[in-house]
């Protein structure tokens, strides 16, 4: 197969995984676009050219290698190269037997008008398309889209690394309203520990608390494991068990996460991780 050239983009929406892959060889381009969300069973919704539409079988099989869920909408466009665009062409011996046919009927009836060159034109067989060979852009089509379904693997990664940004973003906030809470409570702490503790005890239960509330550190681990994962998709050897050992450590930071929240914000924040996380878990499961 000719060597192909190729372009990747990657397009972050909420919870939407996009995907799109432009890839090129002597015959011409492919350019898939990929996305889904989240659903219970898979549903994909192929957009192939008409050129291409023998290679529904194959593309169906590629999804469901590489996603057990999800609603796709997957759609491909292409372009030849000039050389391989075709054209039309003329079938002489139609043409000529048509005039030796029309010759003989106009030597028996002696009146009638010849043929038009439109009507020779619709005659059936005197235009035919010129074949094109689609063989190198076919095994085009389906590489690039293998490379565009483990391209979203990344999108969700981006989004992972989104999510992580806001909560590092609401992180002062969330520990402001819990300096608040705790000085709310602070009297009735104190009429507890009174007895059995000083004020240094006090302090030091505070600090303890605030060092299992906070949640720094899961969100730094979080960043070192989506930036592990990239550089392992990078990678050109088997990376499956990486991957599927990566996806645990992301469930683990992402339910730590979820049990350290203080408010609303920090527990939908840490329910999307988990969707994205279960998202690319399916899909490194098809991962040598």
């Amino acid at each position: 197969m000719p060597a192909a050239n190729q372009e990747i983009r990657i397009v972050i929406r909420s919870m939407t995984a996009f995907a799109r892959v432009q890839e090129s060889n002597e015959a011409g381009s492919i350019t898939w676009e990929l996305r889904s969300v989240n659903h219970r069973y898979l549903e994909p919704a192929l957009k192939l050219p008409e050129d291409f539409r023998q290679l529904e079988p194959e593309v169906r099989k590629l999804l469901s290698k590489h996603l057990t869920r999800g609603k796709v909408d997957l759609g491909m466009r292409y372009k030849l190269e000039q050389q391989l665009q075709g054209g039309i062409s003329l079938n002489k011996d139609i043409v000529l037997n048509l005039r030796e046919v029309e010759q003989q009927v106009l030597n028996i009836v002696h009146e009638g008008s010849k043929m038009s060159v439109a009507d020779i034109l619709s005659w059936p067989g005197v235009i035919t398309d010129v074949e094109r060979d689609f063989s190198s852009l076919n095994e085009l089509a389906l590489s690039s889209l293998e490379q565009a379904l483990e391209e979203m693997i990344r999108s969700r990664c981006a989004q992972v690394s989104e999510i992580v940004a806001e909560l590092r973003k609401h992180r002062p906030q969330m520990m402001t309203a819990l300096r608040e809470k705790w000085e709310a409570n602070l009297d009735d702490k104190l009429k507890q520990w009174r007895e059995t503790a000083n004020e240094n005890r006090l302090e030091q239960e505070l600090v303890m608390l605030a060092q299992k509330l906070d949640v720094e550190e899961e969100l730094d681990r979080l960043d070192t494991h989506v930036a592990e994962v990239i550089n392992v998709l990078g990678r050109d050897e088997a990376v499956g068990r990486r991957l599927d050992f990566l996806m645990q450590e992301l469930n683990r930071e992402a339910n730590t996460l979820g049990s350290k929240s203080q408010d609303s914000a920090t527990t939908q924040h840490a329910v999307d991780l988990k969707v994205l996380i279960e998202q690319m878990r399916e899909q490194v499961q098809n991962i040598e």
